[in-house]
């Protein structure tokens, strides 16, 4: 039965993976793979020596995509064993000179090709350690402070004039943030949590700015969803993450940012012609109502949220920061459970979690 575990896992992980690499190392042995002797071989099928190194390959790929999980070497080298029966199989009946074949073959040698050249000048123009440290420098130099604060939102100036006497004559901010704020989080009493500054529109993080915690906005303030009332409750000074515990990541943005710059320069000198015509554009329908203007667009989370212009390595830095504090726990738990690793998408959400909706905090 544990047979029939690995290769299922292994189908996933290396003859269908979404790495056109790990394909291409498959692929290759349908082509010219090299000799292997009988002294560098693991085991031999109808005289086809599998080599120590392919084993030692498989290792490493399954343990990287199992997250460490390692499996017995003889599951591992019966793969290999069952994999070269079906590739001998499929070169008996001439499969690999079949259209289809040539053409996804074609496909991982092209994709293979292109990580290579990226992986070649990447080699021959390396990320420096002081290039590492300078950007940390940069980024750090401008970490500021992040706030924690309330709001109530309404759609007209007078209603929040009306909110602000209100809370002069001594109103309870989050009872009249339940009753009246038409922001997602007027159920929370207007509660948006810890936030950086970028993280909000500018009219309202610059009145969160200028507040003093514990002091609401004497005056309504406008932004493209509506008319706030704030509370700013406390302010705290972010500490940088270690250097050591983010120079990876900033190794990485940086190899992206060369990579990109490279394929951008060759762009520049080479002859392109776009030989595929301009999709026609869609017709609206007959009863469509005219779109809204881009201020008027309703967002994803709050009403007060920037649009999402933070680049990868300020949110990497920013969720860090966010996670250190000792009220986000829960968070933090549930960050090394769901993503040990930094991706993108759980990523934003867990800063979703820790900037915008306390709820998801328990």
């Amino acid at each position: 039965m544990k047979l029939k575990i690995i290769p299922l896992i292994l189908a996933s992980a290396t003859l269908l993976a979404a790495c056109s690499e790990e394909k291409a190392k498959d692929v290759s042995t349908t082509a010219a793979a090299p000799t292997v002797s009988k002294a560098d071989a693991v085991a031999s099928v109808n005289g086809t020596y599998i080599s120590k190194k392919t084993l030692e390959t498989l290792e490493k790929e399954i343990s990287e995509r199992s997250q460490g999980q390692n499996f017995p070497q003889q599951q591992l080298l019966e793969e290999l064993i069952q994999r070269e029966l079906l590739i001998q199989q499929a070169l008996q009946k001439h499969l690999d000179q079949t259209p289809e074949i040539q053409e996804r073959l074609a496909t991982v040698k092209n994709s293979l090709l292109s990580q290579a050249a990226l992986q070649d000048y990447l080699k021959a123009n390396p990320v420096t350690d002081a290039e590492i440290k300078a950007e940390y420098d940069s980024k750090m130099a401008n970490i500021g402070s992040e706030y924690k604060a309330r709001h109530i939102l309404v759609k007209t100036e007078d209603e929040a004039k009306k909110i602000i006497a209100e809370l002069d004559k001594g109103g309870d901010f989050k009872a009249l943030a339940k009753k009246h704020s038409i922001d997602p989080m007027g159920a929370e009493g207007g509660d948006l949590g810890w936030f950086t500054a970028d993280r909000m529109v500018a009219p309202f993080s610059e009145a969160v700015i200028a507040l003093e915690n514990g002091k609401y906005s004497k005056t309504p303030v406008q932004t493209q969803f509506g008319w706030h009332v704030i509370l700013r409750e406390e302010s705290r000074a972010l500490t940088p993450p270690p250097f050591d515990s983010v120079k990876d990541q900033i190794r990485n943005m940086l190899q992206r940012q060369k990579a990109q710059a490279m394929i951008e320069n060759l762009r520049k000198t080479a002859q392109v012609e776009i030989l595929l015509p301009p999709a026609p554009p869609t017709p609206a329908p007959a009863d469509a109502k005219p779109a809204a203007p881009a201020a008027e667009a309703k967002p994803a989370a709050t009403a007060t949220e920037a649009p999402a212009t933070v680049n990868l390595l300020q949110q990497q830095l920013q969720l860090q920061l966010l996670l250190q504090q000792p009220e986000n726990k829960a968070c933090r738990q549930n960050r090394a459970e769901e993503a040990p690793c930094f991706d993108p998408a759980s990523d934003e959400k867990t800063l979703l979690c820790l900037q915008l909706n306390p709820r998801f905090q328990t």
